[in-house]
């Protein structure tokens, strides 16, 4: 695979403290790379010196194999950038709401991508709309089609489903994908791990500045150090009854909490049939039961101890 991005040893300080630190990964042509962290783990920094917006003390950005600067304008025509924070122009409706003339002087052109992007996040319907005339959900798909219609070969997306309906999520979801698969690269950040699940090909885990794990989803999920977790919906449970199964040779943890119990397991097969066993015989009735093998933000609390959402 080709490297579209390379960051070698990025060290970026505010006031003596390392918002970055000693920080090195690469970005691969065609793939979407998931950038997941904490608040304040240094996704907003990364992303910021990525893009040459900040200065930074140490190291060396290099993207399409060239160092990238606030000047390298060749490299920026290339890279589509969408920010939480949502930036139109209020003063124009959703046709003509585009940055593509920065970069497209063909006016044919510069038409056919506005139309694709409008297309491809589900706003044909809303043209000559004002962005107030929007939903939240609308306006956060006008916000992405203004960062795409140059036809850029990164894309970098930082949280686009915060705060957005259902519907508009799943066109959102649905229109990364068709970008990825129309050969774009994109780096994306999210504070929602099932996002991460389902359109991530890597996935990088910062805490405190530095790279804490990478990889696949797979190779990820085996840095966990459970092997099975098991949650039952159980209305009353007595306490000498978790204080037993605490006590199972491989338990690693119980947690009791409104009404569901979760109880991890380091090893071991037949847990779930020794659990059943156990509750039938303490004559402890439960709704439902079911098990799962540990999953991504079972990784992610396990590596950074916080939620994704923390």
């Amino acid at each position: 695979m080709n490297k579209v991005i390379e960051v070698k040893n990025l060290v970026k300080e505010y006031k003596g403290l390392r918002a970055v630190n000693d920080l090195s990964f690469q970005v691969y042509e065609g793939e979407i790379l998931g950038l997941l962290g904490p608040n304040g783990s240094g996704k907003s920094t990364t992303i910021n010196c990525l893009l040459s917006l900040l200065n930074f003390e140490q190291g060396e950005i290099r993207i399409f194999d060239k160092v990238m600067a606030p000047d390298a304008y060749q490299i920026k025509r290339n890279i589509g950038v969408v920010f939480q924070e949502v930036a139109v122009f209020n003063e124009l409706n959703v046709y003509d709401n585009y940055f593509c003339g920065l970069y497209i002087k063909d006016k044919n052109l510069r038409k056919k991508n506005v139309l694709e992007a409008i297309n491809l996040v589900g706003l044909q319907d809303f043209q000559k709309f004002y962005p107030k005339q929007l939903s939240g959900g609308l306006l956060r798909r006008l916000n992405i089609a203004c960062g795409i219609g140059h036809k850029p070969k990164i894309i970098i997306l930082d949280e686009p489903t915060v705060a957005v309906d259902p519907q508009s999520r799943n066109n959102i979801l649905d229109g990364i994908k068709t970008l990825r698969e129309n050969g774009a690269t994109i780096i994306y950040t999210t504070h929602y791990m099932e996002e991460a699940e389902l359109l991530c090909d890597r996935i990088i885990i910062l805490d405190k500045g530095k790279i804490i794990a990478e990889g696949t989803q797979d190779s990820l999920k085996e840095l966990a150090n459970i092997e099975e977790k098991v949650t039952v919906e159980v209305k009353d449970i007595d306490g000498m009854v978790i204080d037993n199964i605490k006590s199972f040779a491989n338990v690693d943890e119980v947690i009791y909490k409104e009404g569901i119990l979760i109880i991890t397991y380091k090893r071991g097969k037949n847990n779930l049939l020794e659990l059943i066993d156990y509750l039938r015989n303490a004559k402890v009735s439960y709704d439902k039961i079911f098990s799962e093998r540990p999953t991504l933000n079972d990784v992610f609390l396990e590596l950074t101890g916080k939620e994704l959402r923390d």
